[in-house]
Formats: C-alpha cells, sequence, structure tokens
C-alpha cells in the first residue's frame, strides 16, 4: 500500500487442548530461537541443517494441534533495485526446518508480494517461493501492488503468469481456481479434519464471488479461513472496523456463509483485529496483519495461528525469523526490537469452541449406543448400565429411581444391584437421566443427590450372596466408570464416595492406614476435588493411595483404576494419573461384603451420598490397556 490511497482517515496498512500446550504457539519463537542461539551467525550449523532436514515434511494430519502460517505484504522487500530477498527466504527456511515439530499445515500470503507487479520483481518474488514450494502447501492473492488497477476480470498479468494456478498444481491441497485464475481454494487435513481456505483477489468480482459461494456449497461442511489483501482497517489502538472492499466481502459472502470464521487480510496498518456476528449469530474473527511500515519492510515477518483442538484455542504469535537467526550479540537496536511482537494485535489467544462453533455446518456425529455384548471382553466379572437394557423398570428422564429397583448385571455373573436411599433421603436423591459421557456405550445416566448437614443419598449394593463380594483379583483387574459432578459444585461434598466394598480393613487384618474402619476399597472425592482410590491389598498389609488432579465440574470424565497384579495405576480420561503409588498392591481385601455405587460406608455407616451423575460402570479381572477402556483411547 502507498501513500496515494487513503480509504479511511487514520492510518493504513492487518486454527484447535490435544492438554496441552503446543509447539504451536512456542514452536514459533521458542524453538527457533533455541536453534539461533547455537548459532554462529544467520547460517545453520551442520548439525541444525541435519535436525531441520529431518523434521522438514513430518506433519502429522491427526494432531489436535497444528499451525496456520500467515505471511503480510512484503512488497519492500520486492522494490524494483532495492530488492532484497533474504528476509523472506529466512522466514521460508524456518516453516521447513519447523515444519514437523511445530506442525505447520499451511502457509498463506496476504498479498502485495511486490512493490510495482514488475515483470523483474514478481520473478525476484517467484523464485523466492522456490525455498518453500513442494516442502510447504501455500498460497498467494493479488494485492494492488501485485497487479493492474480493476478486478479478477483484469485478464494477463506478470503475477498471474508466476502466481497463477499452475503453481499451485502440484499441491496436495490445491483444488481449484475461479476461472480468470485470480482466485484459488484449498483444503488441508488438519486436527483429524479437514478445513477450507479461500484465497482471494484483492478485488474480487461478482463472477468472483458467485465462483467463491460455489466452492462453500460444494464443501458444505467444512469451517472455511478466508485470505484476502483488502478486508478491515484499524486505529491506533488495534480495534478493526471492514474496509470498504470488507463490507462488501462481508454482506456478499462472508456474513451469510457460517463456516467463514475466520478471515485475514493486509494492506493497511496499524495491526488490529475485531469479532463480527454473522447471520447465524456465530462469531467471526476479522483480523488485520500487516508490517511493511517497520523495520526492514517488516523484516519478513510471520504470524502463526496455533490452532489447539484438545484445548479450545487458537494461540497467535508474530514474529521474524530472518532477524531471530542473527546471533543476539550482533542484533542492532533496530533489529532486537522488532524480532517479536507483543502487543495486543500481535500476540493474543482465541477462545473458541470448535465443536460448538462448527456445529451448524458440521454437527459432531454421536456415537450410537453400543451393546453390551460389544464391551464386554474377557475376564468382565461385572457391568452394569442404566439405560432399559440394564434396568429392571426402564428409565424416563427426570423420573425417581424407586427404592427396590434393580440394575442387572449384564454380565450375567449374578452382581445385580438393587436400589436405596440414605437415611430419611426423598424421592430425588437418585433419579434416571439420559445426560452421558459422548464415549459412553449407553445413553443414560443416574443423577445423584447427595449429601450431608444431614447425611442423605442413595446407593446401589450388591446382594448379600453376589460373587463380586468376595473376588479377589490376584490377577490384577479394571474397574472404570463415569462420573460428572454438577456445575456450579454447590455445598459440602468433601469426602464422598463413588464406589466401594462395604468392609473395614481391621477385620482383613490390616495394621496399616488411617484407620482400622476403612473400607478395603474406595474411591472418593477430596475436599479440592482431587478422586482419592485407596485400596488394601490381599496380599500385603499396605494401603496404597492414588490421587488425581483437581478434577473439572460440568463435564463427563471416564475414570479408571487398573492393577497388574503388583501396582495400580489411576487414569482420568485416558491419561494416567501422576500420583499413582510405587508400593506393591496384589488383589483386593474384599470380605463377602457387598459392592457399593453411590457412596462409601464408615465404620456403621455411608453417611453422605454421591453428587452428581454416574454412567456406565465395569470390573475386569484383569489389567486392560488404555485401548480397551470402556471409552477407548488411542
Amino acid at each position: 500500500m502507498t501513500a496515494e490511497e487513503p480509504q479511511n482517515p487514520l492510518h493504513r496498512r492487518a486454527l484447535l487442548r490435544v492438554a496441552a500446550a503446543l509447539p504451536v504457539a512456542g514452536a514459533g519463537v521458542a524453538a527457533f530461537e533455541a536453534t539461533a542461539r547455537a548459532a554462529t551467525g544467520s547460517a545453520p550449523t551442520g548439525a541444525q541443517a541435519t535436525a531441520s532436514a529431518a523434521h522438514a515434511g513430518r506433519f502429522d494430519p491427526e494432531s489436535p494441534r497444528f499451525v496456520l502460517a500467515v505471511l503480510p505484504d512484503t512488497q519492500y522487500l520486492f522494490d524494483a533495485d532495492s530488492t532484497d530477498p533474504a528476509p523472506l527466504r529466512e522466514a521460508f527456511r524456518h516453516l521447513v526446518a519447523e515444519r514437523g515439530e511445530a506442525n505447520i499445515a499451511f502457509m498463506t500470503h496476504l498479498g502485495d508480494v511486490t512493490e510495482h507487479g514488475t515483470e523483474d520483481e514478481i520473478e525476484r518474488a517467484a523464485d523466492t517461493f522456490r525455498t518453500i514450494h513442494g516442502k510447504v502447501p501455500y498460497s498467494v492473492l493479488a494485492g494492488n501492488h501485485d497487479i493492474d488497477s480493476g478486478d479478477d476480470q483484469r485478464g494477463d498479468s506478470a503475477y498471474l503468469a508466476a502466481f497463477g494456478p499452475a503453481r499451485y498444481k502440484s499441491m496436495p491441497t490445491y483444488r481449484g481456481a475461479s476461472p480468470d485464475g485470480y482466485n484459488t481454494y484449498h483444503v488441508l487435513k488438519a486436527a483429524d479434519r479437514s478445513w477450507l481456505v479461500l484465497a482471494l483477489d484483492w478485488r474480487i468480482s461478482d463472477k468472483g464471488l458467485a465462483w467463491a459461494q460455489g466452492v462453500l456449497d460444494a464443501h458444505p461442511t467444512l469451517p472455511a479461513v478466508l485470505t484476502t489483501h483488502d478486508i478491515a482497517w484499524a486505529d491506533d489502538d488495534g480495534k478493526a472496523q471492514l474496509s470498504d472492499n470488507g463490507k462488501r466481502l462481508w454482506d456478499g459472502l462472508v456474513r451469510g456463509n457460517d463456516q467463514i470464521f475466520l478471515a485475514l487480510g493486509g494492506h493497511y496498518w496499524p495491526p488490529g483485529r475485531t469479532v463480527l456476528r454473522n447471520d447465524s449469530d456465530n462469531d467471526v474473527h476479522v483480523h488485520i496483519t500487516n508490517y511493511q511500515d517497520r523495520y526492514y519492510g517488516g523484516a519478513g515477518m510471520i504470524r502463526t495461528y496455533g490452532f489447539d483442538l484438545a484445548r479450545g484455542v487458537v494461540d497467535v504469535e508474530t514474529f521474524s525469523p530472518w532477524l531471530l537467526a542473527r546471533d543476539p550479540e550482533k542484533r542492532s537496536p533496530l533489529e532486537a526490537e522488532t524480532i517479536e511482537l507483543t502487543g495486543d494485535a500481535d500476540r493474543f489467544s482465541l477462545d473458541i469452541d470448535f465443536d460448538e462453533r462448527f456445529k451448524g455446518f458440521a454437527p459432531v456425529a454421536v456415537p450410537k449406543p453400543r451393546p453390551a455384548s460389544a464391551v464386554m471382553p474377557r475376564g468382565t466379572v461385572a457391568y452394569w448400565r442404566f439405560d432399559a437394557a440394564g434396568t429392571s423398570a426402564g428409565g424416563t428422564a427426570g423420573r425417581p429411581v424407586a427404592n427396590g429397583a434393580v440394575v442387572r448385571d449384564l454380565t450375567g455373573n449374578g452382581n445385580d444391584l438393587t436400589v436405596s436411599r440414605l437415611a430419611a433421603s426423598g424421592s430425588d436423591a437418585l433419579t434416571w437421566s439420559a445426560d452421558h459421557h459422548p464415549g459412553q456405550p449407553a445413553h443414560a445416566s443416574l443423577r445423584f443427590d447427595g449429601g450431608k448437614s444431614p447425611d442423605r443419598g442413595a446407593i446401589l449394593t450388591t446382594s448379600a450372596r453376589a460373587a463380586l463380594n468376595s473376588e479377589k483379583f490376584l490377577r490384577g483387574y479394571t474397574v472404570e466408570t463415569f462420573v460428572r459432578l454438577p456445575e456450579p459444585f454447590e455445598g459440602d461434598h468433601s469426602w464422598m464416595g463413588i464406589l466401594s466394598w462395604e468392609g473395614r480393613n481391621g477385620d482383613a487384618g490390616k495394621t496399616t492406614g488411617w484407620s482400622p474402619l476403612e473400607p478395603t476399597c474406595s474411591l472418593n472425592l477430596s475436599p479440592e476435588r482431587f478422586l482419592q482410590y485407596v485400596v488394601y491389598p490381599q496380599r500385603q498389609d499396605a494401603d496404597p493411595t492414588s490421587w488425581s488432579h483437581a478434577v473439572p465440574v460440568g463435564r463427563w470424565m471416564h475414570i479408571a483404576l487398573v492393577n497388574d497384579g503388583r501396582r495400580t495405576v489411576m487414569y482420568v480420561d485416558g491419561s494416567k494419573i501422576a500420583r499413582s503409588p510405587s508400593q506393591p498392591s496384589t488383589g483386593i481385601a474384599t470380605l463377602g461384603k457387598p459392592f457399593v455405587l453411590g457412596a462409601t460406608q464408615f465404620d456403621e455407616s455411608f453417611g453422605q451420598g454421591f453428587y452428581g451423575w454416574m454412567g456406565d460402570t465395569r470390573i475386569v479381572n484383569r489389567a486392560l490397556p488404555v485401548g480397551e477402556f470402556l471409552t477407548p483411547y488411542a
């Protein structure tokens, strides 16, 4: 952009957790700077070159974390006889070298590749792009300095010859171009799904808009990122608003297509951002990225959008690989202050619930209920579920579960559970619910309304003669359940029980532990919302206890307690917790006492009952690998 092109009264110039923060945001600056420190100058050492080559191309399309790299106006690097492609070459080397480590899926240039659009400038730029060609897929679009005036119906140009559709045909992400050649679209696979990138000319015509709409119509379930040269401008505080051309794009394409959740442009400075609401009442993030007004024409500045679908976050960083590659002790003051930009418009995070944001056009498929026969592997000694298949009376959401109701053990081993209430608890102490963990085999649960002061709740227990009561599990075991704690988590529910065996450890001859009145096996919740699993083994006089982190409220979690005959490990959502004891632990010192869901018995009293939802529960007499849990994890 040059000074003769005013369009507003101000200065001009503009994914997804998967627990866990990526080498995404950090892969930009931190990872590269580590390499830079080891170098004596801008050129990598032989070892670094080898490492870079090893990382290049190792993009993982299934990881929940990936990077979209954005490159804004580079026009002052290709400006007649003052051309210097070195900053851009270094930016491309960085993207190639870090592709595997940072999981870089794609790079998009936002236009104004050159200053005058001459054949010489265009050819120099096109030659520089060979640094990245075939190594990281990318898109380029025309800015006003790259082509003559007019819209995308302008016809042939030096830009089109160098950066037209023929350039992208060998890329696996390229899917097509508008008939005029100035607009392209790309489909990339990242985070185990497909994403659409529209690269639109700086002045798209009505024909171009119709073509773009056709692309969206042909890919109705793909989340889309729109890239163009001119879409918004910002004030000095970084608050952006649509430019005249941006308003045309918004009204003609963006607002009516819920797929477009991110729109990126350059052209103006300072950088800025805003959030607009589309016709589906969903957010569209509009960002300006342009640093040509900065030292050395922006010094090949790139911006990384680190999508983290596990966390529901997009982490954004802006930095110059060219300046980072220099010996820190030899950087000039201007170089040092331009290496990385950390203002609110240059370094920030976007909170995006991707499933929620995309559900209008790409709803997450809800897994169908799985039959009991599909989730009872060898060694299953008990399996309970709370849908019609697993209960004696079926269940209607919100209806109380009566005392005496039976939940069948679907293994046929006779470990049925019978419902009763604690103290003088009312009917609402236990109700049916259709709520369930998304990976749970049965699409139903029980809602427990337990508490204390006074103690209240409900429990489900095996009969006095159930085989499970005396099972010792000497070769190992796996106990699994699904739990959801209410949000808000109201009241005092410290040390409430989730499941246990009745029977005191003192009666089992155990002399260690906190109290001889403690049950021989129980899963509880501490005042800090830590899960506590304490077991008194059959063969050892010990009480190895596992502790989780502070577990969340308001969402389902899967809990697994796995013993291999030697020690016990707790898993939450498929992840091994740190505080699993190394003490020997063989079997469970059951005493022929009933197994209980919904509370823990201490002394002669169950006290308070569980508070929350509980789903499918399964016990297997061997240690299951993570991939064979009730909701399997890769």
